[in-house]
């Protein structure tokens, strides 16, 4: 295990530019390009096509500049000074691969297992909310393109489709379920039964969130879904008094604060799916995680979202790996742009990544976007 994952060595890069952060004069030329790619036409034939995007950076570009600045805004939005966030990406530049040459790769197998499940390359959509704010088909879109291509797909808590919609529309479609712990324990255990008999075949737990991050442009924002979306899967759950203050889509103080291990073993007595727990980011808790008896971990900040300061994903994966000795699946999240991000994964140990803003990305992309999510999915793995 040790010898295969040391494949991958993190070394300072000499240098380091982002395109998505950085405010150089080469990267705005750079968009400049890419901006008039996107709006050239191919017109052989005597008809207009769009030429294809390349990668999740044009994805991220067209989503940008189309997207309202508040939906935008939340879908980027990292904890106080988005160090974190920033630094999810940046930690896989700093890992250098050791090329081994003279190889035969002519056949190559991307398949691979999660939690006993087979799907057709280490990449799986990860849970992010308000699907609808990008697209008027939300996560419905989201799932089928999941299926088409034979992922897995973590439905998250805060869907503006619900779960019966969301299984309705893929019926054949692998997916996980993340779930919060709420003060009102009656609500998350609602919740389960519900996605347990729709065939969801995981509970991802999010253990990252006593309190909502302090993101600074939502406030600025003072960002609100929309009047005719809501988070569907507790619609009508809540009695709220008109005016009432609400955080992203239901009153506020909904989350459990003192949520602890305890409740892990809470979780697991009322439900016969696995349980994965999400937010994971120290070798001790990892073997907490163990002891606990759960079936997985993702390695994971939140995508930068809710504490600042703490480690990149993937830097944080190796220790985890390496505290779980196989014992359960380590899976990792965050700053996955490129094929190589995966494969740096991989060879570190994870057993699948998953990727999350470039979902929301290939939503957004024109008037087709199950066509471009399958794309986004694609070119991630794309080695």
């Amino acid at each position: 295990m040790r010898s295969e994952r040391t494949q991958a060595v993190g070394r300072p890069a000499k240098q380091l530019r982002l395109r998505s952060f950085c405010r150089s004069g080469q990267e705005e030329e750079e968009k400049t390009f890419s901006r008039k790619r996107m709006n050239s036409f191919d017109r052989e034939g005597g008809h207009c096509t769009e030429m294809a995007m390349v990668c999740l950076t044009d994805f991220e570009e067209y989503a940008k500049e189309h997207l309202s600045k508040a939906t935008w805004d939340y879908y980027a939005a990292g904890a106080d000074d988005c160090c974190t966030r920033d630094d999810n990406l940046l930690a896989f530049k700093r890992i250098r691969l050791r090329p081994r040459i003279l190889r035969d790769v002519s056949v190559s197998d991307t398949r691979t297992t999660v939690q006993g499940m087979e799907i057709s390359f280490p990449v799986g959509v990860a849970p992010t909310a308000f699907h609808c704010l990008a697209w008027h088909e939300g996560e419905v879109a989201t799932a089928r393109a999941a299926e088409s291509v034979n992922t897995c797909y973590i439905t998250s808590t805060y869907s503006t489709c619900s779960v019966e919609e969301i299984a309705a529309a893929a019926p054949g479609g692998y997916r996980w379920f993340q779930l919060y712990v709420y003060r009102d324990r009656k609500l998350s255990e609602l919740i389960v039964q519900r996605v347990e008999s729709l065939g969801y075949k995981a509970l991802v737990l999010t253990v990252d969130v006593p309190y909502t991050g302090k993101r600074r442009n939502d406030i600025r924002n003072q960002f609100k879904l929309p009047p005719h979306l809501k988070v569907k899967n507790f619609e009508g759950m809540f009695q709220q008094e008109t005016g009432a203050p609400e955080e992203y889509g239901i009153p506020a103080n909904t989350l459990d604060p003192s949520i602890s291990w305890k409740d892990v073993s809470w979780l697991q007595s009322i439900t016969r799916l696995p349980v994965i727990i999400k937010g994971i980011l120290t070798k001790e808790d990892a073997e907490l995680a163990v002891e606990h008896g759960v079936q997985g971990v993702i390695v994971s900040n939140h995508g930068g979202r809710q504490l600042d300061g703490g480690p990149a994903s993937i830097d944080a994966l190796s220790e985890i790996v390496d505290a779980v000795q196989g014992r359960i699946e380590v899976y990792v999240d965050g700053g996955i742009r490129t094929g190589s991000d995966v494969l740096k994964a991989l060879a570190l140990g994870a057993r699948c990544v998953f990727i999350g803003r470039p979902v929301v990305w290939g939503l957004a992309y024109k008037n087709i976007p199950p066509h471009a999510m399958t794309e986004v999915l694609h070119f991630t793995p794309s080695f």
